[in-house]
């Protein structure tokens, strides 16, 4: 087999979204090396994930053995040299490991007993496209995990059976039981990807509940599927003029199903990435300057007003030129990451990180008083101090020059250059310290 064009830009989509959780990993059983290193490949094309493979039963056991917890899922050949059988699938099932099947048969009696073992995917191993296919499929399942489904429907054991059917593509799941219902879960989670509501409901149906939503949400921040247990052509027809984006009908093919889920929740997924990818830093994945600017106009006109207590932070990597000299830009690059990643979690979600240029990073903070600007000072000075960044085997020391400031002046900028100058005070007096403007 081959690895096809095509597959990079499809598993590329995924290489930027949130990695594995920490301590999972993914479990190859295939008994062909050849197809392991192309699964292997495509994974680690994607990023972020721990592969373990293994050719025999026997070797898979052994893996399951040490420490079965620690697998996300597993990818299972069929047909090992010690079990031509599908016994590789009971063994891993036993263990809690959700399976995704490989298989050079196509027989659909072999499916369907695969598929009533509760596995997650049946994939024919034809050619590099299926392989590719699979690994997709789990950068998928990592994904899904962060993906919030909205299911409204009267019928409980209808939303049960919907609910089993999401979960088992690990998608966070919640329900409503008629539209006024779906609306108040909506202002819980704004963040929802994908709304799947049943059409006839007490209350405020499925036609009411689409037009409510779509007030609020548009098609690209929101899908919606609508589902019925009439096949009466008008009513789709209705659905999307409305502004849904997909329609089932009851009894619906449990394939069908997922893929129109995975293609409405994956079209709102890319779309939020690019719009992401337009107010991210490339490198650190903090704001970009752009948009510190666009939101620094908002805080800054509400601080002007008197309805918050404005914190401006401007923080300049020490001897970062001198990191690059002796370690090169990849180490200067590693050390930049880490600045960012501790500045997110040292402030509060509602703070405002951002890379400013080169190795400065400017943090906009909200404050209770403004005597508090010392101690958010200290507190990121001493969280990038005691940071352990290696490269190359060597410890690369990190400290940041801090300056702070609660002046207003004139305009933003003017905060910034109060900022600046604390940074300047900060240096001259030896580094690794604040001063507050």
């Amino acid at each position: 087999m081959s690895a096809a064009a095509p597959a990079l830009s499809k598993l590329s989509r995924l290489k930027s979204m949130s990695p594995s959780p920490a301590g999972h990993a993914v479990l190859v059983v295939e008994d062909s090396k050849a197809i392991r290193e192309l699964l292997c490949g495509y994974l680690r094309q994607i990023g972020g994930f721990v592969v373990e493979t293994a050719g025999t039963l026997a070797e898979a056991e052994a893996l399951l053995a040490r420490n079965p917890e620690r697998f996300f899922c597993a990818a299972l050949d069929l047909n090992l040299p010690d079990a031509g059988d599908g016994e590789v699938v009971d063994a891993v099932r036993a263990h809690g490991v959700p399976v995704i099947v490989l298989t050079g048969s196509a027989e659909p009696a072999i499916r369907e007993r695969m598929m009533a073992k509760n596995i997650v995917d049946y994939v024919v191993k034809q050619n590099s496209h299926e392989i590719e296919h699979v690994a997709y499929l789990i950068g998928r399942l990592r994904e899904n995990r962060a993906t919030k489904i909205l299911v409204v429907d009267d019928s409980r054991s209808f939303r049960m059976y919907i609910k089993t059917l999401l979960e088992k593509y690990f998608f966070h799941t919640l329900e409503a039981g008629d539209g006024r219902e779906a609306l108040a879960v909506m202002d819980e989670h704004p963040d929802i990807t994908l709304v799947l509501t049943d059409i006839n409901m007490p209350v405020m149906d499925g036609y009411q509940l689409i037009t409510a939503l779509r007030q609020k949400y548009r098609r690209e921040d929101l899908a919606i599927i609508g589902v019925s247990d009439s096949n009466k052509h008008d009513i789709s027809a209705k659905l999307l003029k409305l502004g849904g984006n997909d329609f089932l009908t009851k009894p619906f093919v449990v394939e069908e199903f997922y893929c129109r889920v995975t293609q409405n929740t994956n079209m709102v997924g890319y779309v939020r990435q690019i719009r992401d990818s337009a107010i991210r830093d490339f490198l650190t994945g903090v704001y970009n300057r752009r948009y510190l600017f666009e939101v620094a106009a908002t805080l800054y006109g509400n601080a002007r007003r008197g309805n918050i207590r404005l914190g401006a932070l401007l923080l300049d990597a020490d001897h970062f030129k001198a990191v690059n000299d002796t370690h090169g830009h990849t180490a200067g690059d590693a050390v930049l990451q880490a600045i960012a990643a501790c500045l997110c979690r040292e402030l509060r979600m509602s703070d405002i990180v951002a890379r400013y240029g080169g190795e400065e990073f400017v943090c906009l903070t909200v404050l209770k008083d403004n005597n508090d600007i010392d101690i958010v000072c200290e507190r990121v000075r001493r969280a990038v101090e005691s940071l352990e960044v290696e490269y190359d085997g060597q410890r690369i020391p990190v400290t940041v020059s801090v300056g702070g400031t609660v002046q207003l002046g004139e305009c933003f900028e003017d905060m910034l250059r109060n900022a600046d100058a604390g940074v300047y005070q900060a240096k001259a007096a030896g580094r690794n310290r604040y001063v507050v403007v």
